[in-house]
């Protein structure tokens, strides 16, 4: 199976967080304005890749915690980062945002850390040597 059938089969959607938030933002957004993110919300898996590999913008970051609380215990959401948590507000911008995000992805949640060499970098060293 094909990683686009696996994500069609089981209702999956995977992008970087630059990615997702720049589609998911309005012409005009303002934070007041009601937002519905219907197709987001819909998926049982949502993988947002690279949070923390670019800064977000205010509104980014807004878009991003209103991703997170509309799926909050309502699908599983899986995100990555090659930031420890207590770096994020680097990121996101804002100290209380980054403490409201965190309090609901890490409600119900496995923290997987992994350290270690890139697996890309290894690839390359290993093509190069060979």
């Amino acid at each position: 199976m094909t990683q686009r059938q696996a994500a069609k089969h089981f209702n999956i959607s995977r992008d970087s967080v630059a990615k997702m938030v720049s589609y998911s933002t309005p012409p005009g957004y303002q934070r007041r304005s009601p937002i519905r993110r219907p197709k987001l919300a819909a998926y049982k898996l949502l993988i947002i890749d690279e949070l923390g590999f670019v800064p977000l913008s205010k509104t980014g970051a807004e878009l991003l915690f209103e991703m997170i609380s509309q799926r909050y215990e309502r699908g599983a959401t899986l995100i990555t980062s090659n930031l420890p948590f207590d770096e994020w507000t680097e990121t996101l911008g804002s100290e209380r945002l980054t403490g409201a995000l965190l309090d609901r992805i890490t409600h119900h949640v496995n923290i997987l850390e992994m350290n270690g060499d890139s697996y890309r970098l290894a690839q390359s060293r290993a093509r190069k040597a060979g």
